[in-house]
């Protein structure tokens, strides 16, 4: 087990982190990219699972960055353990795994967003500040096995066509559906803004009233509804301009 650093405390408004991963030249790295970002402060590393546990109650930081293949548990272990003890921070997976086992069995354990490690350098500041918000957050390749999973549950969907009203849709409005379509592809609040041409507060409402209606409460169990009624229909790589 590693000494945890210890730094100055940061202010209400900034994002603590807590990054656990063996390897120590990949948590250094890490923690001088989040450590360089303005409103982020990296307050505890760890190696392992033990550490993963102690430092989340110890420090009770606003986003844990989870490694899966750790010594003593690996990362799916470690996040039903948290979510089994009522923890409901943000647990950003960072890590070279990108198979279905691994991504499926963390999302529905309860993570909220999935970084692959050779993405990380550009994209592991804009993560943790999604996930920060209760927003999740998917890396490209991530996003494109949730809609092969989609389309395989669903033979049947037509990719680009619009959702059909099913029995298995909770009198969810039109907007909502494409609130919900968008928000499970990993798009965050202003992106969907900008591809609906509506305000962040308006999917704000939108996302507020499709939790209550899927009896949900994060993002990721409302995107995992979406992607197992084959809500997401559109292509892969057909993203929103100036998506992030």
């Amino acid at each position: 087990m590693t000494t945890p650093k210890q730094r100055v405390p940061p202010e209400a408004s900034v994002i603590t982190v807590v990054i656990i991963d063996d390897h120590p030249i990949v948590r250094a790295g890490m923690s001088a990219i989040l450590s360089q970002a303005d409103g982020v402060c990296v307050v505890s590393e760890g190696a392992n699972g033990a550490d993963a546990m102690r430092l989340t109650l110890l420090r009770q930081p606003d986003v844990l960055v989870l490694d899966v293949n750790l010594p003593d548990m690996d990362g799916l272990h470690i996040t039903r353990q948290l979510r089994a003890q009522g923890l409901t921070l943000p647990i950003l997976i960072l890590t070279a795994y990108d198979n279905a086992r691994w991504v499926f069995g963390l999302l529905e354990a309860g993570a909220t967003g999935y970084v692959l490690k050779d993405e990380a350098v550009e994209t592991l500041v804009d993560a943790v500040r999604a996930v920060a918000r209760g927003e999740n957050w998917f890396s490209p390749e991530i996003r494109r096995q949730l809609l092969a999973r989609a389309l395989i549950q669903n033979p049947k969907a037509e990719r680009g066509s619009a959702a059909k009203t099913t029995s298995a849709q909770p009198n969810l409005t039109p907007r909502e559906l494409e609130v919900l379509q968008w928000l499970a592809r990993g798009l965050d609040n202003s992106a969907i803004a900008r591809c609906l041409a509506i305000t962040k507060r308006t999917v704000q409402n939108h996302i507020s009233s499709i939790y209550g209606k899927l009896d949900a409460s994060t993002r990721t169990e409302a995107a995992l509804w979406a992607i197992r009624h084959g809500l997401v229909t559109v292509e892969p790589d057909d993203d929103c301009p100036d998506d992030r």
